[in-house]
């Protein structure tokens, strides 16, 4: 580990950090009503929504259900039709149903796993009105579950925890918008492409260069933690990522709303310490794993770009898999056993070291309730977290939403491995090959959407069993959560006494990242040892 690598990485979390306090402060404002400018109000009363009308969290959820699958839908028809819609100048021809609906599923859950080239498949009309759509309505839907959770939490006998369509709203033109508008600008600068031009022959050459509106479906996919690329080299491409600058800012951007979402949560608590440990707990996680992956790959040049070099690669791949973003600037596929498992790990433990925008905020909550729970067994006490009791209820909800992506994982893997389908697409065999059917599962059960690349997963079984992991993953999580939100903001407050273990301390900081790294390790270890960790060893 050189200083220049230390300096790459210290001034990265440096600005992530200081970014984290002014754009939270701001987002709990948007989500508290403090701005209602007329465009706000003029689409309430276009879509019939009574705006004043809080929902209690059965209604919340089917609202949050409902919308979801019509973008899937939309999606899903899009992919089947594109070769009858406009702007297809390379006429590319509609998807197969199986291919159509994973990448239907894929982006409606806020995954945006590809088993495509986008410059070889997706029209610019489908790349636009679909995906990135989906990519702000997606993102949008994740925030809103967490800030009804957070409502959850400051509610007092409310059986209320919000409106699902103002905060969708809120978080798509408040938040999203202003600031996609503002990446697209910087990374059009800086010659990411944005058009809508026809391919360009190369003279003298059978090449072609792809072109097409790029730049604003980049920006959403890094801020909204969709990921995925327009091209098919994703963020290694060129026209997606030319520059240092513009790399820097993408891995700014992979962090940064689930970064300042910590600050958000503790500002509409009334008390920023909250998020502050919270923060901590994934910094506590994520810095270590980072070095790690940093010293890991040093001198391994193999599957990387020389512009962004070995260390831009390292914290980008850690940074992509903490978050529930999936973009790559480099082929994980060809990392060391070491360096490729720590973004394996990092999705396994349930994308919560940031996570998703809101997702991975609310799984953290999760399993704060699950650590204080743990504390309140040592001690013989009930647990409380935020002065809200944690009885059989929540951690019947809790326990769902820890178990169900590791188990659709594991027998995802467990299909891919046993069936020639599913292992049909194997680039490599041995430890290696089973790390890329994991990898491939892990990402799909946990809403990343990043990959080893050396599984090739576009065929029915694969498809379909990976659909319904991500459909699982993403929806039996944010339902328990939000059904803990509404339990939780039925209750009075308990008042603190001797018993009452503090939540916002260096103890519960410490608790909380044990029990995240310890369920990921219960759930995880034995598969590891059979790739990543054999593959070390030999």
């Amino acid at each position: 580990m050189t200083a220049n690598n230390l300096l790459q990485i210290a001034l990265y979390l440096t600005v992530l950090l200081l970014l984290v306090k002014p754009l939270g402060a701001y987002m709990a404002q948007v989500y508290e009503g403090r701005y209602n400018w007329a465009p706000e109000r003029w689409l309430y009363r276009l879509c019939a929504v009574d705006a004043g009308r809080s929902m209690p969290w059965g209604t919340y959820a089917i609202a949050f259900l409902l919308f979801n699958l019509l973008g899937l839908l939309v999606i899903y028809a899009l992919l089947r039709t594109q070769h009858l819609l406009p702007a297809n100048p390379q006429a590319f021809a509609a998807l197969a149903p199986h291919t159509a609906i994973n990448i239907a599923i894929s982006f409606a859950t806020n995954t945006n796993w590809q088993n495509y080239g986008g410059e070889y498949t997706l029209s610019y009309f489908t790349q636009m009105v679909g995906l990135t759509v989906q990519n702000f309505l997606s993102a949008a839907s994740g925030m809103a579950v967490m800030v009804a959770l957070t409502r959850g939490l400051a509610s007092r006998n409310s059986k209320a925890i919000g409106n699902f369509w103002v905060d969708m709203v809120r978080s798509t033109v408040y938040i999203l918008l202003p600031l996609s508008i503002l990446l697209t600008l910087l990374l059009v600068s800086q010659g990411v492409i944005q058009n809508l031009h026809p391919y360009v022959p190369v003279a003298e050459s059978t090449q072609v260069l792809p072109m097409g509106p790029a730049a604003s479906q980049i920006a959403i996919k890094q801020l909204g933690t969709n990921g995925g690329g327009f091209f098919n080299a994703n963020s290694a491409h060129p026209f997606e990522n030319p520059t240092p600058l513009s790399n820097f800012v993408q891995m700014l951007s992979l962090l940064l709303i689930p970064a300042a979402f910590c600050y958000t949560f503790g500002k509409m608590l009334r008390d920023t310490r909250q998020g502050w440990a919270l923060l901590a707990a994934m910094l506590v996680i994520l810095v270590p794993l980072l070095l790690l992956t940093v010293a890991a790959e040093a001198g391994n040049m193999e599957g990387k770009e020389v512009r962004f070099g070995t260390v831009n690669s390292a914290i980008w791949a850690v940074a992509t898999t903490a978050a529930s973003n999936g973009s790559v600037n480099a082929m994980h596929d060809s990392f060391t056993p070491i360096g490729g498992l720590i973004p394996l790990f990092l999705m396994q433990l349930g994308e919560v070291v940031f996570g998703g925008v809101g997702s991975g905020l609310y799984g953290m909550v999760v399993f704060a309730i699950i650590a204080v729970f743990l504390a309140g067994l040592m001690v013989g006490r009930t647990p409380e977290y935020l002065g809200k009791k944690i009885e059989a209820f929540e951690m019947k909800m809790a326990s769902i939403a820890m178990l169900v992506p590791p188990l659709c994982v594991l027998v995802g893997t467990a299909i891919a491995v046993v069936t020639p389908m599913g292992s049909s697409g194997l680039q490599d065999r041995g430890a290696h090959g089973f790390s890329e059917i994991l990898y491939a599962f892990t990402s799909m059960g946990n809403n990343n959407g990043s990959a080893f690349a050396g599984f090739g997963a576009d065929n029915p079984l694969v498809n379909f069993t990976g659909g319904i992991a991500m459909l699982l993953a993403r929806y039996w999580v944010a339902i328990p959560v939000l059904a803990i939100a509404g339990s939780l903001a039925q209750k009075n407050t308990v008042p603190s006494g001797p018993g009452t273990l503090p939540t916002h301390t260096p103890l519960f900081v410490a608790l909380l990242a044990a029990a995240v790294i310890i369920v990921g390790a219960l759930a995880f270890l034995p598969a590891l040892a059979l790739g990543p960790i054999v593959e070390a060893i030999q």
